[in-house]
């Protein structure tokens, strides 16, 4: 029962108080919410890098694995492409380049086919051809894939350096 000159509602620094803690849980749900986001980003940018590299890796380990001659580079040589003779005669040669940081692949004739899409960039593309005479033929590949950046933006800063070898199967 209310008397005389009791009110119901609420005071000012009530008001005030409630006001402070709802802005404090409300910030601290809002970079929860950001700090979140920028780590799926960050997720899926390295997902991205890893599946390119090992992708190429995986290609070009192949297909030197399925060739039956190495054409360059020579044997204790390095270069920047390869080239193999497969046993097809219209897979021959298979070229592997490096144009615009893109991997590039042509088999024969065809077209060059790109073997990295447009959202990383790959540097330091290299053959070393490890093999010895009278030896089928074995190459080191090595590389490094860099996501692009152009905000300049944490999130999607990444970069790994791929290295693997491939002998020729005859």
């Amino acid at each position: 029962m209310i008397t005389g000159n009791q009110k119901n509602g609420f005071t000012l620094i009530e008001l005030m108080l409630y006001v402070a803690i709802s802005s404090v849980i409300l910030l601290l749900t809002s970079l929860f919410l950001s700090m979140l986001l920028e780590s799926r980003v960050k997720n899926q940018t390295i997902a991205e890098v890893e599946q390119q590299g090992v992708q190429v890796m995986q290609i070009v380990t192949q297909t030197i694995r399925n060739a039956n001659a190495m054409g360059t580079p020579a044997n204790g040589a390095t270069s920047t492409s390869l080239s193999i003779n497969t046993i097809l005669a219209s897979t021959t040669p298979t070229l592997f380049d490096l144009s615009g940081g893109v991997v590039r692949i042509k088999e024969g004739t065809g077209a060059v086919i790109p073997l990295t899409n447009s959202d990383v960039t790959v540097t330091g593309l290299t053959f070393y051809n490890l093999s010895r005479a009278s030896t089928p033929g074995i190459i080191k590949i090595s590389f490094t894939i860099s996501s692009l950046n152009p905000a300049n933006r944490n999130e999607y800063s990444f970069s790994k350096f791929f290295t693997g070898a491939a002998a020729v199967r005859q």
